[in-house]
């Protein structure tokens, strides 16, 4: 089994599965319709061509950095400036990473690499407002989903992993049998991303957390500071 590794992070990401109208929410990692939609980009797929291959794919996140949502209250006109758009609250996910394992046939993932690295039409992590930032693809290792979400170093920016302690717990979302009673049923298979017809199916997702080591850590453990400092002592004296 081969696994495409990608990392994805922006200043801005935004992976909505059940936005609705006005109301534009994002959840808190990488939909597999939205890797999907990234890849059928890069590959210069148009909305209307068939998902088949790409729908064969086995796809796990996992949470470098949580980051933390924002909202953007939107507002818009007509290019002439004579009528108002309808108002929106658009969310996202700032200062987020995420690794992302791709699960496939060797020669597809040897494609899609090459894809991402030189992409037909423009990537971004789930609106076009929000491109990807820094290093995306991480290459293709050996092993399945779980293995290598589970071994994969800590893919998080410098500065969160020096102020980390020296293990950390990252939470892993990755397809499963949808016999497993631990599983999530979510809406978020793209079957068609056709304008007129999109489709999408349901999938079972296990979400759980997994320890990884953290060697650039300069956390302070010490257990011996001496915290027993009163602030107010000099005040009590003096009463």
């Amino acid at each position: 089994m081969t696994v495409l590794v990608l990392r994805l992070a922006a200043p801005l990401q935004s992976w909505g599965t059940e936005s609705r109208f006005t109301r534009r929410t994002t959840g808190p990692a990488p939909s597999r319709s939205g890797v999907i939609g990234m890849l059928a980009a890069a590959k210069g797929l148009q909305r209307t061509d068939p998902l088949d291959e790409l729908r064969q794919l086995r796809i796990g996140v996992r949470t470098e950095q949580p980051g933390h949502v924002v909202r953007d209250f939107h507002t818009a006109r007509t290019r002439d400036g004579a009528t108002s758009m309808p108002l929106s609250h658009r969310y996202y996910l700032s200062d987020a990473v995420f690794a992302v394992a791709i699960e496939g046939d060797a020669t597809l993932l040897d494609d899609l690499q090459q894809a991402l690295r030189r992409p037909v039409f423009p990537i971004y992590l789930g609106r076009r407002s929000c491109p990807p930032a820094g290093r995306l693809v991480w290459g293709v290792r050996d092993g399945d989903v779980t293995t290598v979400l589970e071994s994969l170093p800590w893919l998080a920016s410098p500065a969160v992993r020096k102020a980390a302690p020296p293990v950390v717990q990252l939470t892993v979302h990755r397809d499963c049998d949808p016999a497993d009673p631990t599983g999530e049923v979510v809406r978020d298979d793209p079957i068609s991303f056709d304008p007129g017809y999109r489709q999408w199916g349901w999938r079972t997702v296990k979400r759980y957390r997994v320890d990884v080591p953290n060697p650039d850590s300069e956390h302070d453990s010490r257990t011996d500071i001496d915290d027993s400092h009163d602030p107010l002592a000099p005040l009590r004296e003096a009463l």
